[in-house]
């Protein structure tokens, strides 16, 4: 259903979100971390560009993309700079974010522990290149 915005424009409808890329500086090294820390098994491989990119299918129907390009900045991740700020996985329950820590700490990735809030709970850590990542429940899960 499209929808009315400003007084005059339609917009279409956007199904869902189907994927995120994340730049990284070692291809092999962050595929490495994704998948002992997050279980995540890459499924597609795209290579037509000054790129190559791995696609990692995430429960839910999205995909996250690790690129590496032919030529970096060579500079690394910042969230307070513009551009993303963080990815965040969902979580079912505290339980299950408290698990995560415990997993975290036996692969020895350093994280912030777990952080309460009004509108859930979090568990941030940050990936090889410093791409800053969360484990996040809603307070009404």
């Amino acid at each position: 259903m499209r929808q009315l915005v400003h007084w005059s424009i339609l917009v279409p409808d956007l199904a869902r979100i189907d994927h995120l890329a994340l730049t990284v500086t070692d291809l092999a090294v962050s595929l490495a971390f994704y998948e002992d820390v997050l279980g995540l098994r890459p499924d597609a491989t795209l290579d037509d560009g000054p790129f190559v990119r791995r696609l990692l299918p995430i429960p839910g129907g999205m995909h996250l993309g690790l690129t590496q390009h032919e030529r970096g900045s060579g500079q690394s991740f910042d969230p307070t700079t513009p551009g993303l700020d963080h990815l965040a996985f969902a979580c079912r329950s505290r339980e299950e974010l408290l698990s995560w820590a415990e997993h975290l700490d036996a692969l020895a990735v350093e994280h912030g522990g777990v952080q309460d809030a009004a509108y859930g709970s979090a568990l941030s850590f940050t990936d090889p290149d410093g791409n800053a990542l969360e484990l996040f429940v809603p307070a009404d899960s």
